[in-house]
C-alpha cells in the first residue's frame, strides 16, 4: 500500500441541524475536489486564494522568462521587471513599453496568452456561478412552540421572508429526529416525517407559520419536553419555493434542537393594526414567545 493511502485524513468538522461533527479517516483529494472547494469556500478565501494563484503563475512565467536571452525589450533583466510583463501579457492589456523581440520571447508571451484565456475563463465561471446561485433569505424563528392551536395540541414553527419579494408555490416539510436503541442494543437516528396542516402556500411574501397537530397518530404524540431531550430529539423544516425576482427555485432549512422547541409557549402576534387601511408587520417582536394561557 503506497504511502499515500496509508496517510490519515485531518479530522474535519462541520456543523449539522446545530450539532457538530467531527469526521476521521476519509481520505479526499484537495485537487480532485478543487471546482466543489471553490463554490462552497467562503469569499475572503476565495479572493485570497485566486490573488495567490494569480501571483505564483506570473512567477512562474516570470522565471521561464529569465531563461532567455534579452526576451523582452526595455526590460533591465531583472524578476521584476518579467513579473511585471507577464502581468500585462496574462491580462492581455499590452501597453507597449515592453515587448517581445526573440522567437524565445514570444513562444513564452503566446504560450502565457493561452494559459491566460483558460484562467480568466474558469475565474469569471466561478465568480457567475458564486454570484448567481439562488440563496433564499428566510428568517426562522429562534424556537419552535409547542401550544394550543384551534383547540389542538400543535407544533408551530414561524418562518418570514426577508426579502419581502414574492415566492410562488412555497411547500414546507418537517421532520422529528430521535435516536433510539435498536434490538441488537445499537444507537439508531430515526427520521418520521411531521404531517403539516398546511404544507403549501399559493404565495410566500411575509411571513408564515408552519403547523403540525400533535395527535394520536404524530411521532410527537405523548412526548414532553424532558423526553424530548431523553431522545435527542429535533425538528427538521425545509422550505422550498420558486422566487420570482431571479426566477429560480430557492430552498432553506433549519434545525429546532429540543432546547430550541419550547413546550407551553406562543408566538407573540407581529401584526399591529395602525388605522383601518394599514396593517404593520413588526419584525422586532419575530422571535418572542409568551406563556399560553
Amino acid at each position: 500500500m503506497s504511502k499515500k493511502h496509508r496517510r490519515a485524513s485531518r479530522p474535519r468538522r462541520l456543523n449539522l441541524g446545530g450539532r457538530e461533527i467531527e469526521s476521521y479517516g476519509l481520505r479526499t483529494d484537495f485537487w480532485a475536489d478543487i471546482n466543489h472547494r471553490s463554490l462552497t469556500a467562503r469569499w475572503p478565501t476565495f479572493i485570497a486564494g485566486a490573488t495567490v494563484a494569480f501571483l505564483l503563475l506570473n512567477c512562474l512565467f516570470a522565471a521561464i522568462f529569465m531563461l532567455g536571452a534579452q526576451p523582452v525589450a526595455n526590460a533591465s533583466g531583472d524578476f521584476l521587471h518579467y513579473f511585471y510583463f507577464s502581468i500585462e501579457t496574462l491580462a492581455t492589456v499590452g501597453y507597449g513599453d515592453m515587448h517581445p523581440q526573440t522567437h524565445y520571447g514570444h513562444i513564452v508571451a503566446s504560450v502565457e496568452m493561452f494559459v491566460g484565456i483558460f484562467a480568466t475563463a474558469v475565474l469569471t465561471g466561478l465568480i457567475f456561478y458564486r454570484f448567481s446561485r439562488p440563496r433564499a433569505r428566510f428568517l426562522f424563528a429562534e424556537r419552535a412552540v409547542v401550544t394550543r392551536h384551534e383547540g389542538r395540541l400543535s407544533l408551530m414553527l414561524r418562518v418570514a421572508n426577508e426579502r419581502l419579494n414574492p415566492i410562488a408555490n412555497p411547500s414546507a416539510k418537517a421532520w422529528l429526529a430521535t435516536t433510539v436503541i435498536t434490538a441488537e442494543g445499537e444507537s439508531f437516528r430515526r427520521f418520521a416525517e411531521l404531517p403539516l396542516l398546511r404544507a403549501q402556500s399559493p404565495l410566500f411574501v411575509l411571513s408564515w407559520t408552519i403547523i403540525h397537530d400533535i395527535d394520536a397518530a404524530s411521532p410527537l404524540h405523548g412526548i414532553d419536553a424532558a423526553a424530548l431531550e431523553a431522545m435527542q430529539g429535533s425538528v427538521l423544516v425545509t422550505i422550498e419555493g420558486y422566487d420570482e425576482t431571479s426566477t429560480q427555485t430557492v430552498r432553506a432549512r433549519k434545525t429546532y434542537m429540543s432546547s430550541d422547541i419550547v413546550f407551553g409557549e406562543r408566538y407573540v402576534d407581529v401584526l399591529e393594526s395602525q388605522d383601518e387601511d394599514r396593517v404593520r408587520v413588526n419584525y422586532t417582536r419575530f422571535h418572542l414567545t409568551e406563556p399560553d394561557e
